[in-house]
């Protein structure tokens, strides 16, 4: 095969890495009864819980505190329900190349200059991820100072509705057989759970390749006790301070889709109060533009000071993600993530692959988000970025064949990471991305873990148990440097990259999604995740995170929202035994 045409395809197909068919129609829309367009809002409202953001953790965390409580969740985007680059298995990338006001996904790009996205929809990153389902390890449940047996149970609650066993077919399971034979060692077989060695794990896709997602766990909610207002865009929690020993918490200021503006109260009691889940980027920006966060940079912005809180904002941290695209001369299935390799060095190991990595026919092809439309320009000048040459760069993709989209990709990401950066506002509007600086690898112990992991990578390809999804006559360092020359992100490129692998990793580094700080436990909010220095007010999602749970979020993140909804509504009804476990049973 043609090394040129193989180097145009991987160009084109990077960043997509799920590269699926399509399989089915979209998911049918479920009976929400609660469910409404934030046109529809009073003006003026009162409940017993606000949560902002109806994402991975919002959804289960609303379900759980509807069934004792009045509750108000807040959504900035529309409903995944209806949407096939959502729903369909074989749509994966299309969302995420969607830049598109109305786009389910809202990109961004770190000071750091590597691509990304943040979710806008009802379900969060669960809408638009790779859809790997796997827990938290056990050190990391303790460490949290989380409860084991209610963890285990939230677990359950959770996967009773989104998670499944994939199917393991001949890539899968080269990879899987090629991580045990150069040392993943030991081989676990299918398991949510986090341990040492290799295994497979579960998927939010069902066997029909439907996709379900966090907004899936609202099944399980009180429908008399939930309102739901989709394209609710939250744009500062209000706060009582006259008479307060200090702030309190007590309603938010929201805007529907014309941009009429909508109140929404905490009712008297106590135990009420408004709950941020708005992600690791939405929570400390919705923060600092209700006046928590540093004075300084809020007075920057003209925003009175409701708390100085340097600490908002810092500690953001993304695990970088380093690929090998790996050509095969013969066919391969359509693939997810399925089998991590969990290494006792700090990298996971992880892969996906498929026959046509832009989605198969009839469809015409689109190519994630390195499609010509945004990744294959990128370092072309914006004014040069005409739509005729964007419609010439995507005939030239129509006119490659199709073997040039054969094979998959294995990838390494680093756990943790060590390395941390922070976020501050650009501006006021709450609909606009806050500008993030990840400092990937600043660390030493960051760019090892890379190094060790695309090291190990280099060996599953030389491998016997992966050698028919290898061309003979293409080597390691080929593979290497064919990656490296592919315009992954916004980074200058080295002519070492492909013989030093230390700069193979800055060069090449991308986000696998699973960025997380900015409001982290200790510094921000406490271990019940109530805001430092205020009352009311908890902040409950991947913001609090000092390190990713897991090899990949999701699953921690949605059980934790439900955790929380538990243990809230347990202390809101400690004064009545016969009630106390209610949620045992639901």
């Amino acid at each position: 095969m043609d090394l040129g045409c193989l180097r145009l395809s991987f160009v084109a197909t990077l960043a997509t890495f799920l590269f699926f068919h399509d399989f089915c129609a979209c998911q049918k829309a479920p009976n929400y009864s609660f469910m409404h367009n934030a046109t529809a809002a009073q003006p003026v409202s009162y409940y017993d819980y606000i949560i902002i953001g109806g994402g991975t953790a919002g959804c289960p965390l609303a379900a759980t505190l509807s069934h004792n409580a009045s509750v108000l969740l807040l959504e900035r985007g529309g409903s995944p329900y209806g949407n096939p680059n959502i729903t369909n298995l074989g749509s994966f990338g299309a969302a995420l190349s969607d830049l598109s006001s109305t786009s389910p996904s809202q990109r961004f790009i770190s000071e750091d200059g590597v691509i990304n996205s943040r979710a806008r929809v009802l379900g969060g990153g669960s809408c638009l991820n790779a859809g790997f389902y796997t827990r938290a390890a056990p050190y990391y449940v303790r460490e949290a100072g989380w409860d084991e047996r209610l963890v285990n149970e939230s677990y359950q609650w959770v996967e009773k509705v989104v998670a499944f066993e994939p199917p393991m077919r001949q890539w899968q399971s080269a990879v899987r057989d090629g991580l045990v034979e150069v040392g993943v060692l030991p081989y676990n077989g299918f398991t949510y759970d986090h341990m040492y060695g290799t295994k497979i794990g579960g998927t939010i896709f069902d066997q029909n390749g439907q996709r379900h997602t966090a907004a899936d766990l609202l099944e399980y909610a009180n429908p008399s006790g939930l309102t739901l207002l989709l394209h609710a865009s939250v744009h500062k929690v209000l706060f009582r301070i006259k008479g307060k020993a200090r702030p309190q918490a007590h309603g938010v200021v929201f805007r529907d889709a014309t941009g009429a503006k909508h109140r929404a109260y905490l009712k008297n009691g106590p135990k009420n109060e408004i709950i941020v889940s708005a992600g690791a980027l939405g929570s400390p920006q919705l923060l600092m533009l209700s006046g928590v966060g540093p004075a300084d940079h809020l007075k920057a912005h003209n925003i009175t000071v409701v708390l100085d809180q340097p600490l908002v904002g810092q500690g953001m941290s993304d695990n970088p993600m380093n690929a090998i695209f790996v050509p095969s001369p013969v066919p391969v299935e359509v693939s997810l993530i399925q089998v991590v390799g969990i290494t006792q060095f700090g990298s996971y190991i992880e892969a996906a692959s498929g026959e046509n990595f832009a989605g198969g026919s009839p469809s015409p092809r689109d190519y994630g988000m390195f499609s010509p439309k945004i990744g294959q320009l990128s370092k072309v000048p914006p004014k040069q970025r005409t739509p005729e040459a964007i419609a010439e760069a995507i005939e030239n993709m129509k006119a490659l064949d199709d073997p040039a989209f054969r094979g998959g990709f294995i990838l390494e990401k680093v756990m943790g990471p060590v390395s941390t950066g922070h976020l501050e506002l650009r501006t006021r509007n709450p609909n606009d991305n806050p500008s993030v600086t990840f400092n990937y690898f600043k660390e030493p112990e960051d760019l090892q873990r890379c190094v060790q992991g695309i090291s190990t990578i280099e060996k599953i390809i030389e491998s016997k148990s992966f050698s028919k999804f290898k061309y003979e006559s293409m080597s390691v360092p080929t593979l290497v440097n064919m990656t490296a020359s592919a315009p992954v992100n916004l980074l200058p490129r080295h002519s070492n990259a492909s013989t030093s692998l230390e700069q193979f990793c800055r060069d090449t580094v991308m986000t696998i999604w699973h960025y997380h700080g900015g409001c982290q436990v200790g510094k921000v909010v406490d271990h019940d995740y109530k805001v430092l220095g205020v009352d009311a007010l908890r902040v409950i999602d991947g913001s609090t995170f000092y390190y990713s749970p897991g090899t990949n979020p999701q699953a921690t993140v949605m059980m934790l929202g439900r955790y929380m909804g538990v243990r809230i509504l347990s202390e809101r009804l400690a004064s009545n035994d016969s009630n106390h476990f209610w949620w045992r049973a639901r």
